[in-house]
């Protein structure tokens, strides 16, 4: 029994033995693998600190061919390192790791433009999510509280574009870039993606706006499953604009990638799109900054009409409602505009708008403002819309001629009496039997006025003698 108890014994304590050679041999491996962890940040779980980024990192020529994805990822790791950017001093090691982080950006775009190499979803993943982080952020409160001018106002500076510039020009690289799968990026370039764009796009800083502007339009030309989402996601941001807060630093910028579009819409144009002229274009010129985008605005009007001719009374129509009334330099946008359209409009359409519009006019030329008065009599300077005017004169010149007489009689601007009497003459020499009727109307209708006028007086002076 004894002998047996020892035998059991060995066994046993070579059983022990064998158990902790095990474990040592278990846990060998795990101390290496955390050690080699912790000298690359980029296969840490978490991300990155700025610690990480005072770290020697290699560059993409010291590193071989195979692995210069895994340094790629692992740059774009370090680059998801933030910093405050606001006012105070900052420390030498914050100094130093701005500078490696701007650095490291400069060395992924220089990457992406010369690599040939086809992205992987997990590079994509990497890349999306560092975008990500650096771009999307709550902007800061705005330093002018209206839209002005951006030729007037003072320019607003994002602190982070040191950093901001380079990303969105990385980003910009990796969209256009010939080696990038678009059936990949599907899951990562989505609509909440292009709202996050388009909420950016009321940053102050004009730079950052043409990025987003530049990314959106290739986001739009690339991507066709989105692009019934950016119209209506710009449509609901005008909406916002017109009806609510009349105030959005991108709406200039929205518009030329609207313009874009337009110009690439087929014939013939759906209802979806005339609906968008209707709501939208045309009701945004009644908001009081419209100096700010107006020759974007005019752009994309001018271009419906232009692919559908048919569409020419609708606008017209439309400015016509919402004309200024009292603001000058207003009207003078319209007046521009409107020659511009005038321009496209077949005469089938000028017949339409015809009695309206130059009662407009009329009030444009009676104006004692020299500048709008001056403008409005230059639409005879284009032949194509004097032409016009010369083929519906019998409708045109009883509507406008009270105006064209007041002024060649009694305007304050010598100017404007020059060009008045100039129209007047185009009218003599294409008519002269209808102007003479217009005058003689005029004249009887200035002569009954004056004779009611004095019934009144006359009326007055009774019941107030009685």
């Amino acid at each position: 029994m004894s002998g047996k108890g020892k035998k059991g014994n060995k066994a046993s304590g070579k059983e022990t033995k064998t158990r902790k050679t095990d474990s040592k041999a278990v846990a060998t491996p795990k101390k290496s693998s955390s050690s080699k962890e912790s000298k690359s940040p980029a296969s840490t779980s978490g991300l990155p600190t700025k610690k990480d980024l005072l770290k020697p990192s290699p560059s993409f020529q010291e590193t071989p061919q195979n692995g210069r994805v895994r340094l790629f990822i692992e740059k774009l790791r370090l680059c998801s390192v933030l910093f405050d950017w606001g006012p105070g001093d900052q420390t030498q090691a914050d100094s130093k790791a701005i500078e490696t982080k701007r650095q490291l950006l400069l060395e992924l775009v220089d990457f992406v433009g010369k690599s040939k190499a086809v992205f992987s979803e997990q590079v994509i993943i990497e890349v999306m999510k560092m975008v990500k982080i650096n771009l999307f952020r709550t902007l800061p409160p705005k330093v002018h509280q209206t839209m002005i001018d951006p030729e007037e106002e003072e320019a607003v500076y994002e602190p982070a574009w040191p950093h901001l510039q380079i990303v969105y020009e990385f980003f910009l690289r990796f969209i256009v870039s010939g080696d990038l799968d678009v059936r990949l990026m599907r899951k990562h370039i989505n609509a909440q993606f292009v709202n996050g764009l388009l909420e950016l796009l009321d940053s102050e800083d004009r730079r950052e706006r043409d990025y987003l502007k530049t990314i959106l339009h290739r986001i739009y030309a690339k991507f066709m499953m989105l692009r019934a989402w950016i119209r209506k996601s710009i449509s609901l941001t005008f909406y916002n604009f017109i009806y609510a807060t009349e105030h959005h630093n991108g709406v200039a910028e929205l518009l030329e990638i609207l313009g874009s579009i337009i110009s690439g819409f087929a014939l013939p144009l759906k209802t979806e799109h005339k609906q968008f002229l209707k709501t939208v274009l045309i009701p945004m010129h009644k908001v009081k900054p419209l100096q700010v985008f107006h020759q974007q605005l005019s752009y994309c009007v001018t271009q419906f009409v232009d692919k559908d001719h048919t569409l020419a009374p609708t606008v017209i129509n439309g400015l016509l409602k919402v004309w200024p009334a009292v603001n000058s330099s207003k009207e003078l946008l319209f007046l521009n505009e409107l020659e511009e359209l005038l321009e496209l409009t077949q005469p089938e359409e000028f017949e339409m708008v015809l009695e309206p519009l130059f009662r407009q006019i009329s009030r444009s030329i009676g104006s004692p403002h020299f500048q709008i008065a001056e403008r409005a009599l230059f639409v005879w300077h284009n032949e194509y819309i004097s032409s016009l005017i010369a083929d519906y004169r019998k409708d045109v010149l009883p509507i406008i001629f009270p105006a064209l007489h007041v002024n060649s009689q009694s305007h304050w601007n010598p100017t404007v009496s020059t060009l008045t009497l100039n129209v007047l003459k185009i009218f003599m020499d294409l008519d002269s039997e209808l102007v003479e009727q217009c005058s003689k109307a005029h004249e009887e209708k200035m002569e009954a006025q004056t004779q009611a006028k004095q019934r009144r007086e006359t009326v007055w002076k009774e019941l107030m003698s009685s």
